[in-house]
């Protein structure tokens, strides 16, 4: 069974998949992190984000995998270094870029192959996976998104003002939802979860509640 996450930055995506992929006993696959990973390794490379070509190109070479919840990058385990601020600004090209994505889906569909899996992005239930059993769009109000991104940021010691933080992602909001290949958006078969004054306990409860009836209708 596969289970797609998508929804807007900051919505709280791979920490609820995660927590939701542990209570069914799934794998879980994180593909946001997955064109983090290229912007990270284009960052590293002092690549010109004007030449979409090449970073396809770099986007080819790398070997990108999704395992026990690590994001590894040609090996290295880069969890944390992905999540930095300087990263998160620039991932838009990597996201953006037509044969990035392309590229970066297939390998998203080899990684779920016919194993059980939670899958969290942008265009999961739309564009990576339009047959998947269970299609969720998890959402809340831009203020709530930006505090909960504020509080992750100040807990990896990157002093940022709040008014920052949601300038950024109204802007984010707005790049992924105008894409031209994989835009954000709700799939017609979705159900949305709205997580505005929920705990993270509640929205897990909530997710897991909605893909045990699909289990069991």
């Amino acid at each position: 069974m596969i289970i797609t996450i998508d929804g807007p930055a900051g919505a709280g995506k791979s920490t609820a998949a995660r927590a939701l992929a542990r209570r069914l006993g799934f794998r879980f696959l994180d593909t946001g992190a997955m064109y983090r990973a290229v912007a990270l390794a284009a960052l590293r490379r002092g690549y010109d984000w004007d030449a979409p070509d090449d970073l396809a190109r770099l986007a080819r070479k790398l070997n990108i995998e999704s395992a026990d919840e690590r994001i590894l990058l040609d090996g290295e385990d880069v969890g944390e270094a992905i999540r930095a601020t300087e990263v998160t600004a620039v991932t838009r090209y990597a996201a953006g870029n037509p044969q990035v994505r392309a590229h970066l889906v297939e390998l998203q569909r080899r990684a779920a192959g016919k194993d059980d899996i939670v899958v969290e992005g942008r265009d999961q239930g739309t564009v990576a996976f339009p047959d998947a059993q269970c299609k969720i769009f998890l959402t809340a109000d831009a203020e709530e998104r930006a505090r909960r991104r504020l509080q992750d940021l100040h807990s990896q010691g990157e002093p940022v003002a709040f008014e920052e933080v949601l300038a950024a992602q109204q802007r984010r909001d707005r790049e992924d939802a105008a894409r031209a290949v994989g835009p954000l958006r709700q799939a017609p078969d979705a159900v949305e979860v709205r997580t505005d004054g929920m705990t993270f306990d509640q929205v897990v409860d909530r997710l897991e509640k909605i893909v045990r009836e699909k289990i069991y209708r």
